[in-house]
């Protein structure tokens, strides 16, 4: 009896496949695409959403269609967010806990500068749920082959493995020579094509590979921009011309008073005492002054050459009808970088020898140009320090995220997310499942999705702890209360207390005020480091 239901179900099939085949096939994927856009060292002040005067509209409409947050707190270094970002854990828990670790410092766990083995990596949990998983541009978690995308989960990339390289060539970013990867393997960079719309087209392409299989997509554009050198394509050279001859003193004041009127930041805000290792705008001599606004024109174009990629993706999704069912997130690794590497820092000589940084010559594929101290302070205008301090001008940044889950239009929120939660909401998303068994280290990141659609208003509980340590600076957060420390190397002692509510520039030191807090974030910091396996030189 059995055998004669097989077989008349198998015939019946047959018959159903002849008249209809397409009923045969499995219901379609209705779990939406995600798309992951990441600026790469951009200001937290330095889009037109958050007030900026340089032009982005296809970022504009992201916010627009979605939320805009506020505080989103992220790593204070490149490569320490990345990591974050594709666990959903503390950057020691993931192998980043050192950006350049020496190599016999890769031995002790946690500083391995590639993805560990003790933590699940999302675009393997993502691939495995049914989806594609795609990524163009900067990876930064491990050089070698057996630590590329291709083995954290990506089944199409095209990657820079460094943290930065010329935006027009596979030059050197210092006497060592930058690495590109295709599906995992070693390939030559096409000279001559501008990083940005290189990685902007490759991921198009490997979006429409997919496209027609029913698959949901991951597609993760990691840009270089716009990260050092300062360089762009020739018709973008010119689009800010003198419109920051006022100088970076007085950018960070209209900057500070835009994000008020942008409603990013309470109209009762202070803005933090000036940083005193910034030159002051009026010290400086005219030729330096040319120099410096140069700089600023040229990060201002290069983010609107961003901008203009963005829109390039968007306008792909739509012309493919995949828009309407993409999530879409914005978001930037980091505060501001103060980086000046033609002028201060190891590669001195070898980029005087091998680039021109004339002013006439500023911005072209010859010059190696960098943001400088006084524009980082501009674009981190309503925080104290930038990027490399874990103050919140080094980790606050900028997201904006819209998609089929959200109802929210043009909204503003201020909750606290970290870099952490984007992991687990993209599998909550996907239906895909972090192990429980054990074989890894659980998710410190938790899930927005509830918040995104209304459930609730808020992701973390006032008790939520987050913790970073990177470069002899570290802090701990617990709901509104922070202590953090600016000064290497580092010293238990020289942390500070801040209240963020009230003092989000990180100007009043509460430690005195608030003795049994200060004591309570002092043993949270040793209890989570022990946890976290951070490692200082006292441990030896």
């Amino acid at each position: 009896m059995k055998r004669f239901s097989l077989k008349y179900s198998i015939s019946l099939l047959t018959l159903l496949f002849i008249l209809n085949p397409i009923i045969l096939f499995a219901a379609e994927d209705t779990r939406s695409n995600i798309l992951l856009i990441v600026a790469d060292d951009l200001g937290y002040a330095d889009t037109s959403v958050f007030g900026s005067k340089i032009r982005t509209p296809a970022i504009n409409d992201i916010a627009n269609e979605g939320f805009v947050f506020t505080h989103f707190n992220t790593g204070t270094l490149c490569a320490v967010t990345r990591s974050m970002l594709m666990t959903g854990n503390n950057n020691h828990v993931s192998g980043m806990g050192k950006q350049s670790a020496p190599p016999f410092m890769r031995m002790i766990p946690g500083y391995e500068t590639h993805l560990s083995d003790r933590v699940a990596h999302m675009p393997a949990l993502l691939q495995s749920a049914g989806y594609h998983t795609y990524m163009a541009g900067k990876w930064h978690l491990g050089v070698e082959e057996e630590y590329s995308p291709l083995a954290a989960g990506f089944e199409r990339s095209f990657i820079n493995t460094t943290g930065a390289s010329n935006h027009f060539y596979a030059g050197l970013r210092s006497p060592e020579p930058v690495i590109y990867r295709e599906d995992g393997k070693e390939v030559d960079y096409p000279n001559g094509r501008y990083t940005t719309e290189l990685y902007t087209d490759r991921l198009i392409e490997f979006i429409e590979s997919g496209r027609d299989d029913g698959q949901p997509f991951f597609a993760f554009a990691a840009y270089t921009s716009p990260h050092w050198p300062l360089q762009v394509p020739d018709e973008y050279l010119d689009r800010y011309e003198g419109q920051y001859e006022q100088g970076y003193d007085r950018l960070r004041v209209e900057n500070f008073e835009s994000l008020k009127s942008a409603g990013i930041i309470p109209q009762d805000s202070l803005l933090p005492p000036r940083n005193p290792s910034v030159r002051p705008w009026d010290s400086l001599s005219q030729e330096e002054r040319n120099r410096e606004s140069r700089k600023m024109e040229l990060y201002a174009a290069m983010v609107e050459n961003l901008d203009d990629n963005i829109s390039r993706l968007i306008d792909y999704l739509k012309a493919a009808d995949l828009y309407d069912s993409t999530l879409i997130v914005f978001m930037s690794d980091n505060g501001a970088d103060s980086t000046d590497a033609y002028n201060i820092g190891p590669y001195v000589n070898y980029l005087r020898q091998n680039y021109n940084n004339d002013l006439d010559n500023m911005g072209t594929s010859s010059s190696w140009v960098s943001y400088g101290r006084g524009w980082a302070q501009a674009g981190s205008a309503p925080f104290n320090r930038y990027k490399g301090f874990l103050t919140q001008g080094g980790i606050a940044a900028q997201l904006m995220i819209k998609g089929p889950q959200i109802s929210a239009r043009n909204e503003i929120n201020h909750a606290y997310l970290t870099v952490m939660d984007l992991a687990p909401t993209f599998l909550e998303i996907a239906g895909a499942e972090y192990p429980a068994d054990g074989s890894v280290r659980p998710m410190l990141g938790e899930s927005m999705l509830p918040m995104l659609t209304g459930a609730t208003d808020y992701v973390h509980e006032d008790d939520y702890v987050t913790v970073q340590f990177t470069i002899g600076r570290g802090y701990v957060r617990e709901g509104n209360w922070k202590i953090v420390n600016i000064d290497t190397p580092f010293d238990e002692s020289k942390f500070e207390l801040f209240n963020l509510e009230s003092d989000p520039g990180e100007t009043t030191n509460l430690a005195d005020q608030y003795p049994e807090r200060y004591t309570r974030m002092l043993e949270l910091w040793r209890e989570k480091r022990m946890e976290y396996g951070i490692f200082l030189p006292s441990d030896l």
